[in-house]
């Protein structure tokens, strides 16, 4: 097929479907209906002659000939991507878009941005707290910062570990002086607990703590740590929260830490399609990032 025949819309189509193996996914990103998606890919299937994917109940796997044109398409988007970015670095070197866990973006990164600006006056950082990975492209960020439990890589990214989270039970002195201060932790199993996103966390706390109890079915469930916190420092209940995100707040009194049960749970990544290819304000925040970390561990 000539190069100026070549069905772009369609491929592009193909390509966002094919990455996340999801019609609509792929609408969303490319801001169009389903159904003109599914369009596109059957009219790029007639043009070639074969199937690009297999249609299953509710979802679609790409066949052999789908995987070879999907490596060859998201690589040339990429580049091409990259190359425009390049070509317009002039003109939105100062502006750095970052996507974090609501958690980490509110207990931490809020925090510290003060001392990126300090050191690069020049650079504006549009926070998106999102918990979702981003795919690194439309405008949707250049850096990620996501927690997880078991994983240390994601598809066609590449992840630097931050650090590994440790876990402790916190409450507001306000709180404890209405409800009295725990003597152990089992105690803690007549608190109000405050929980982030489910009860997991404090079922495997007590575990650690060798408390042995009846599945926890009480509390109140929060989306983020933020919210955690915000609920805490209202004095609703004892949090547990990832000791590094509250050590400022655990320091000035705002918060009591109440045990020092050892619980590793989980880690944070930064997470860049290609670190090598960040432009210079990524970079700056990439190398801020890790030395902040480390001075205020």
């Amino acid at each position: 097929m000539k190069r100026g025949r070549l069905p772009l819309t369609a491929l592009r189509s193909f390509e966002a479907a094919g990455r996340h193996e999801n019609i609509t996914r792929a609408a969303e990103e490319l801001f169009v209906s389903q159904a003109a998606v599914s369009r596109q890919v059957r009219e790029l299937e007639t043009a070639l002659g074969q199937k690009l994917f297999e249609r299953q109940h509710r979802r679609i796997r790409l066949t052999a000939a789908g995987s070879t044109l999907l490596a060859v398409l998201t690589e040339g988007f990429d580049r091409i991507e990259d190359c425009m970015k390049l070509l317009s670095a002039s003109s939105d070197t100062s502006v750095l878009t970052i996507s974090v866990e609501p958690g980490f973006a509110a207990l931490w990164l809020v925090q510290n941005l003060a001392d990126f600006r300090a050191s690069y006056p020049g650079v504006d950082v549009n926070v998106d707290a999102d918990g979702r990975l981003i795919d690194f492209r439309s405008g949707d960020g250049e850096l990620a910062i996501r927690f997880s439990d078991t994983k240390s890589k994601w598809p066609r990214t590449q992840a630097r570990r931050l650090y590994d989270i440790h876990l402790a039970p916190v409450a507001s002195p306000d709180f404890l002086a209405r409800a009295g201060t725990p003597g152990q932790p089992a105690d803690l199993l007549q608190y109000p607990l405050l929980h982030e996103e489910d009860r997991v966390l404090w079922q495997e706390w007590f575990a650690a703590a060798q408390v042995t109890h009846d599945p926890i079915q009480h509390g109140p469930l929060f989306a983020d740590g933020g919210l955690v916190m915000q609920a805490m420092l209202d004095g609703q209940g004892v949090g547990i929260l990832d000791r590094r995100l509250v050590t400022r707040d655990v320091a000035s009194g705002r918060l009591v830490q109440l045990f020092d049960v050892p619980f590793q749970y989980g880690t944070y990544w930064l997470v860049a399609r290609d670190f090598s290819k960040l432009s210079r304000p990524g970079a700056d925040f990439t190398d801020w990032l890790i030395e902040r970390l480390a001075s205020t561990g």
